[in-house]
């Protein structure tokens, strides 16, 4: 018979606000356990995840105040450091990956305390593609808040935020009754290939923007909205050969390419950014760019969210509640959105899927059935999980050694 596991779902506790996502939704935990006899799923009490603690008591389900029983525990973002149990396997975004310093205590402290640390992030099939991610749906709300935010500055017309929606269907709705017959001629430029462009895309598809291609949005004029795909080859070169770009190269070696993208920033009223950025690779403009009379751009949806990244304007991130400011290029400073129409407003939500949290944690719930599951209650036999995880039994895995001087920074602390 097999090996009885204990799989726990956290309540979210490392930001403020928390998360009010579930990695899985009551009715996938009812599924997971039918499935796999030998599985049980507690439910941490929570008065703030999207699904009530009563949804997931109607189905059967236990909800209870302590997980420590459990062996393995499912989050969404960073558990507080405080309420980490040691010896246990986690899974959550840990955004330990880029070395980012307000999480570098956290990984130390799973160091510590021996906690086998598996980052959804970097849950790949055998070819690095990403299984698990909410990407989609953080096209969808940012491409929304994108859309709503040039009407709100140019032509004070306003429209329900994503959060005060239903659902997925209900922005649908909104869409379609009230955005849709407000929409002037505008030019939108879209950046990614992935699942954010896809979900941006679906937004514009929804409003019957019109597609066009690279040449008809540098050389054309339109009557009607329009916006443009651009994938990294369409605003990379690289350094040495101006009419080079090799994919697999750039993504190796970002360094050795520039950014051309000064070639769209006079035809764009409205930037949607959601292609990945390594830090190594040049940003989309510079600060001097948007100086340019040339520099048209007056919205941008940063859906990538990197601070002081690939949009050199994107200096902090906002929050759901407040998700805009302005952007003065002349001073540098920020200021409260619309307060004059020279400056850049600014979208830099960095949890744009939470504002749908019910779709969201529904389209994550089955990929994790799909893919992790299995390989955490039967066998890894894929090697997804040994691939993702990050540290183990103290000590950080060989893939991500590369971590070392971030996990410790003190020299008395040794592997």
């Amino acid at each position: 018979m097999s090996k009885t596991i204990k799989i726990g779902i956290l309540r979210e506790s490392g930001r403020i606000p928390p998360d009010r996502r579930s990695p899985l939704t009551p009715q996938q935990c009812v599924e997971a356990m039918q499935k796999y006899k030998n599985l049980t799923i507690y439910v941490e009490k929570s008065n703030v995840r999207c699904f009530s603690d009563k949804e997931f008591e109607c189905l059967g389900l236990a909800v209870v105040d302590d997980l420590s029983h459990c062996d393995i525990l499912l989050g969404i973002k960073e558990v507080d450091i405080s309420k980490l149990i040691p010896e246990k396997t986690y899974l959550f975004f840990s955004h330990t990956l880029k070395k980012q310093p307000h999480n570098q205590k956290l990984l130390a402290s799973i160091l510590e305390k021996k906690i086998r640390l598996i980052d959804y992030e970097c849950i790949t099939d055998e070819n690095s593609n990403r299984l698990i991610a909410f990407g989609f749906f953080a096209g969808i709300v940012g491409a929304y808040n994108g859309v709503k935010t040039y009407l709100k500055k140019f032509y004070n017309l306003d429209f329900k935020p994503a959060y005060q929606l239903k659902d997925l269907k209900n922005l649908y709705e909104e869409l379609e009754k009230n955005v849709k017959p407000c929409l002037p001629k505008l030019r939108i430029a879209i950046t990614g290939g992935g699942r954010v462009a896809s979900g941006a895309m679906e937004v514009m598809n929804r409003l019957n923007i019109k597609q066009v291609t690279l040449n008809e949005f540098l050389n054309n004029e339109f009557d009607c909205p329009v916006y443009v795909q651009l994938h990294s080859r369409d605003y990379h070169r690289h350094k040495n050969n101006p009419e080079l770009f090799d994919r697999d190269d750039f993504h190796h070696n970002p360094a050795d390419y520039v950014s051309i993208f000064k070639l769209f920033t006079s035809k764009t009223d409205l930037l949607i950014a959601g292609a990945f950025w390594h830090s190594k690779a040049p940003k989309l403009f510079e600060l001097e760019d948007m100086l340019s009379d040339f520099f048209k751009i007056k919205v941008i949806a940063d859906i990538t969210c990197d601070i002081n990244g690939s949009i050199p304007c994107t200096i902090r991130s906002t929050t759901i509640e407040n998700p805009i400011y302005d952007y003065d290029p002349k001073t540098g400073e920020i200021y409260e959105p619309f307060t004059s129409l020279d400056f850049i407003t600014v979208m830099a939500v960095d949890n744009l899927p939470c504002e749908l949290p019910r779709d969201s944690s529904e389209y994550f719930g089955e990929r994790l059935l799909k893919y992790v599951v299995p390989a955490l209650v039967t066998n890894d036999e894929n090697n997804l999980i040994e691939r993702a995880t990050i540290t183990k039994d103290g000590k950080l895995t060989k893939r991500f050694m590369y971590l070392y001087d971030y996990a410790y920074p003190h020299e008395n602390l040794k592997l």
